[in-house]
């Protein structure tokens, strides 16, 4: 018979195997989710990726047959700026001047809507400023100047 000493220590030491084993297997089914997730999530990425603001803005002035020094003087924008956009695929542009780049394009509210889309923007119907710029593109307004003043007129912070 085993004494209560020798069943005590076989009670911790089962508990201990016990809590590695089940750590051991917690670890690697994390490990596999992990890589089943990782590949999945590397699929959907993949699958769904589309163009970048900056390929879209590039392929735009291509299409639209503008030279860049054109679309970026008429936008406002300086070429240091704008040449950060147009070497870096991946560049981070801030609203107003995605707005700027579309109005100086000469968008239609369609293809607006694509190009700030791309850079992870919309016009809201809910913002007045928004609604300012689309009326502006729906009604061929595109100079800066007649866009700051109809923004100017609603007491809106002009673009530039």
């Amino acid at each position: 018979m085993l004494n209560e000493k020798i069943l005590l220590e076989l009670q911790r030491y089962i508990e201990n195997n016990i809590s590695l084993h089940i750590y051991e297997i917690q670890e690697q089914e994390k490990f596999h989710s992990e890589d089943i997730y990782s590949s999945e999530l590397e699929e959907f990425i993949n699958s769904r990726r589309q163009l970048t603001f900056s390929e879209i803005l590039l392929k735009m002035i291509d299409e639209k047959g503008h030279s860049d020094t054109d679309i970026y003087k008429k936008a406002r924008i300086d070429r240091r700026h704008f040449s950060k956009i147009r070497s870096n695929a991946n560049y981070q542009i801030g609203k107003q001047k995605a707005i700027a780049l579309a109005l100086a394009l000469e968008l239609s509210k369609k293809e607006a809507d694509y190009l700030l889309g791309s850079a992870g923007f919309s016009l809201s119907d809910s913002e007045t400023f928004d609604l300012v710029i689309q009326f502006c593109i729906e009604k061929n307004i595109y100079d800066l100047d007649d866009v700051n003043q109809a923004l100017d007129y609603f007491s809106l912070k002009t673009m530039f």
